[in-house]
């Protein structure tokens, strides 16, 4: 039975972070504050210039969304008017109504699943943890999307 054993080597993670300074500077788990990591002038500039270009393309991209879904109404209503389609009007209107109904019994709970909480909370903790950086963030969005 000339079965060959194969080799292997282990890499132990723990033992070659210790020897690597810069594995630690990047793979390390965070505290998730950018206070301890930078001054309060560079937090200011991360966040406006990541806010500004989220806003830009939230701007550029709801235009487009905005144009899609006019473009489409009015492309529905002309197909309607020209006899290329018949819209059950009584058929939507009920659709329309069920679709209240639902929002009105879901929104009547008013309880979030324990997943979407621990996300909410999560997000709290780091809003508070970072806030020169999100209220960068949220002027550099609000200069983006009036650009």
């Amino acid at each position: 039975a000339g079965a060959k054993e194969d080799s292997f080597n282990v890499l132990d993670l723990a033992e070659y972070t210790k020897n690597r300074p810069w594995w630690r500077k990047v793979f390390a788990p965070s505290s998730g504050s950018s206070a301890e990591k930078y001054n309060v002038a560079t937090q200011l500039v991360i966040g406006g210039v990541t806010g500004w270009c989220t806003g830009f393309i939230f701007q550029k991209v709801g235009k487009l969304a905005a144009t899609a879904v006019g473009g489409g109404f009015f492309l529905l209503q002309i197909a309607n008017h020209t006899g290329y389609i018949k819209v059950d009007w009584k058929l939507v209107e009920r659709d329309v109504n069920k679709a209240k109904q639902q929002l009105k019994f879901h929104s009547s709970g008013n309880k979030m699943s324990p997943e979407v909480k621990s996300r909410v909370d999560e997000v709290i903790i780091f809003l508070k943890k970072n806030v020169i950086l999100t209220g960068g963030f949220a002027g550099g969005f609000l200069l983006g999307m009036s650009s």
